[in-house]
């Protein structure tokens, strides 16, 4: 591999990095600023931070996703070594756990089990 390519490939990866914490920070301050507003206009307490959860939680997935791809470029692109797939593969399975607890805590309900319709009234 040229040294150029292995630059562009590691460069894409940190930039892929870059855009995961950017979705994480730049979604907890939204979250954040949309909690603080519902708060002020007397929504009630309880609604208000279920959404705010709701909201930093999904923010924190769609972060992880881009840091898990981020790892992948950078792993897989650039000469792969047994020790370099283990530890990629350490980390996906970490982040993978953090996605489905979060996800599973966000819906409610096990990702297999469909989602319960409310009744309308």
């Amino acid at each position: 591999m040229s040294v150029e390519f292995v630059s562009v490939v590691e460069a894409a990866g940190k930039a892929v990095d870059l855009v995961g914490v950017g979705v994480i920070v730049v979604g907890a301050l939204l979250a954040s600023g949309v909690f603080g507003h519902e708060l002020l206009h007397r929504r009630p307490p309880h609604d208000a931070y279920r959404r705010y959860r709701q909201t930093l939680g999904r923010a924190i997935l769609l972060g992880l996703e881009f840091l898990v791809a981020g790892d992948i470029i950078r792993t897989v692109a650039i000469s792969p070594t047994f020790q370099s797939v283990g530890v990629l593969a350490a980390i996906v399975l970490v982040r993978t756990f953090l996605s489905f607890s979060l996800e599973v805590e966000l819906e409610g309900h096990w990702p297999w089990h469909p989602k319960r319709e409310l009744p309308q009234s």
